[in-house]
């Protein structure tokens, strides 16, 4: 059989707008019931979310029940061993935080790559070959795995070309929370300085022609986002909306 296209990866490539929504509460469920809510991508959060690689397997299944929905997968750390876990799992976009410098992006790109080009290591009845039955699956699996970037810092971002222009970056993803603090404005991921911070990298790779993407929560924020040019933007996460939604029923009955 052939590889299963990565949808998600041929999108940004190609500057189509992808909204995503973020996946915090573990489990098959509620991944099951966001991959049918309409949404281009959904991304599994293994970093800050009490979600352990072991449940990203249920998480991708249930997610790709739906064809137009893709998965991402962010693992907890630049760490070579959950890579590897994640992706023979079957992730095939696969998403790092708190990427700094141009090393470190390299890094990432060597777990994602078999040797000699990277050190993933090689195992043959996965998910991520289907279980044996994908054609040549060492050779073409690099032809569908997306590497996504995560710059969060001031230092990345005076790093950001280099790191965007990485053999083997697929994407950035500018982190506004993380930004804050790095800037010194902790939680303020609004304030006209973070902002700005974050608009300039979106341009400066939009300049690159390398897919940008970001968080961004505010409806109103996103489209401006988008509209100079970002190309994958994360607008809700489920804990997020789950808690505006309880907090709103409660406070209809005080």
């Amino acid at each position: 059989m052939q590889n299963p296209k990565n949808r998600f990866k041929s999108a940004i490539a190609n500057q189509k707008r992808q909204l995503g929504v973020w996946n915090t509460i573990g489990g098959n469920t509620v991944p099951e019931l966001l991959g049918g809510a309409g949404f281009d991508w959904v991304l599994v959060d293994c970093e800050h979310a009490a979600i352990e690689t072991i449940e990203v397997l249920p998480a991708l299944q249930a997610i790709g029940q739906n064809p137009d929905t893709s998965a991402v997968v962010r693992v907890a750390s630049n760490d070579t061993t959950l890579f590897k876990r994640v992706l023979d799992l079957g992730a095939q976009t696969v998403m790092v935080p708190y990427v700094q410098t141009a090393d470190e992006a390299a890094a990432a790109v060597h777990a994602m790559r078999y040797g000699p080009q990277g050190m993933r290591g090689m195992a043959g009845m996965t998910r991520a070959t289907r279980y044996g039955k994908v054609d040549d699956y060492y050779n073409v699996a690099e032809d569908e795995l997306c590497l996504i970037v995560q710059i969060e810092t001031l230092t990345g971002l005076q790093n950001l070309d280099a790191i965007a222009k990485t053999d083997g970056v697929d994407a950035v993803f500018i982190g506004p929370a993380d930004l804050s603090a790095s800037m010194g404005l902790r939680g303020q991921m609004t304030h006209p300085d973070v902002d700005a911070a974050v608009s300039d990298a979106i341009k400066r790779l939009v300049e690159m022609g390398v897919p940008a993407g970001v968080m961004a929560l505010d409806p109103d924020v996103a489209d401006r986002y988008l509209s100079i040019g970002a190309t994958f933007v994360a607008v809700s996460v489920d804990l997020v909306v789950l808690a505006d939604a309880i907090s709103g029923i409660r406070k209809r009955f005080n």
